[in-house]
């Protein structure tokens, strides 16, 4: 199918590690693989014209990717992957490796990053700023306005938590297995200002929930409101922010296809003055807990239900609830094979241990997750 005028556009964040390409150890070298890459400037030329651009994150073991604003699916998808490729060939330029994990599987002692913002958290928050070496995937999506934006927010709440146990990337914490399938959900819950939230009703009420945050004093600024899914400060998009990085690209590209899908599903449901799920946000939170801790290998909590289901029916159900979004934007078919490679394989997670029983070593695990990330 052909992309439908007037779809949404989207983009990409991705967070990746920085690693030792043979002892899998991070590497806290962000600063100079960014400086090499802007010496080599081709890395980032796509067709003739920058295409991705790499960033610095609160350690200096991680970097961030970022498409540009991408109309389909199969331009998201490129800039994925040549996302990654251009980070990787930077990484390389001064010795390291990227991968796509969630969390380090070796034990780290983190690096902050040396810049004001990064300090003053470090200052305010502790060990919870000082010991956060996450990655994350985040999905921005344009919207026609606030009102519109927050619309969306009130009635994507209860179809969050799947989208985490898809993603999930993270079984391993300081050389440990945790026993959940995204850990990163749990260390990134020590933030005060994350997760879900309650209904908001208006662009007005976001706004005064926001400046009441700030009034608190707590949080060091606005880019501190880690709200599972925000209104960006910067461009006119909802942010959704609950995924692990993914491991393989095509589960990134899933990700974006989902996300934008959940996006137009909503903001139709509200031109409908359809009322958004009532459901209390400590519902969700719950939700998100067990979709981190256990991720496709057992029971959800059912968006519509909110009561248990196996994960499978939870994820159809998701697919049910995208579909004609899904397919107005020509995403459906791609969809549903993309999906059908993650519950054949599995998500990272189970990469991952999969990779450590084979070598009871968690260096091994890193490596073979360096070359998954730039099998692009």
């Amino acid at each position: 199918m052909t992309l439908r005028a007037g779809a949404r556009t989207f983009g990409v964040e991705e967070e990746l590690l920085l690693v030792d390409p043979e002892s899998g150890a991070p590497q806290a070298l962000s600063g100079s693989v960014i400086h090499y890459a802007r010496r080599h400037d081709e890395l980032f030329l796509t067709g003739g014209r920058r295409s991705n651009a790499l960033e610095t994150e609160l350690q200096r073991e991680q970097l961030e990717t970022a498409t540009p604003v991408c109309g389909s699916l199969g331009e998201l998808s490129d800039h994925v992957r040549s996302a990654r490729v251009a980070a990787g060939q930077s990484a390389a330029g001064v010795g390291a490796a990227v991968a796509a994990l969630a969390t380090s599987p070796v034990s780290v002692r983190p690096s902050l990053t040396p810049s004001h913002r990064y300090l003053r958290m470090s200052d305010a928050f502790g060990p919870t700023a000082d010991e956060q070496l996450t990655c994350g995937c985040h999905v921005h999506v344009g919207i026609e306005s606030p009102e519109e934006g927050v619309a969306v927010l009130d009635r994507i709440r209860p179809w969050l938590p799947p989208l985490l146990a898809l993603s999930a990337n993270s079984p391993f914490w300081q050389g440990t297995d945790t026993g959940s399938d995204s850990w990163r959900h749990q260390v990134w819950g020590r933030w005060p200002s994350s997760g879900p939230t309650e209904l908001f009703g208006s662009a007005r009420a976001y706004r005064t929930t926001v400046e009441a945050l700030l009034a608190t004093g707590v949080l060091v600024d606005e880019g501190m409101i880690y709200f599972d899914a925000r209104l960006s400060r910067h461009y006119p998009t909802v942010e959704i922010r609950v995924a692990d990085v993914c491991l393989d690209a095509d589960d990134a590209v899933l990700l974006g296809a989902l996300v934008r899908a959940l996006v137009d599903t909503a903001a139709d449901a509200w031109r409908r003055s359809e009322p958004p799920d009532p459901v209390r946000a400590d519902l969700v939170r719950l939700a998100m807990w067990r979709a981190g801790r256990s991720g496709l290998r057992g029971d959800l909590v059912h968006p519509r239900t909110h009561t248990a289901a196996p994960a499978g029916e939870v994820v159809t159900t998701l697919v049910e609830h995208l579909a004609p979004a899904l397919d107005r934007a020509g995403d459906l078919d791609t969809v549903i094979k993309l999906l059908g490679g993650v519950l054949e394989r599995g998500n990272g997670a189970r990469f991952q241990r999969a990779a450590y029983a084979r070598a009871g070593d968690l260096r091994t695990v890193v490596t073979a997750a360096v070359r998954r990330t730039m099998a692009v």
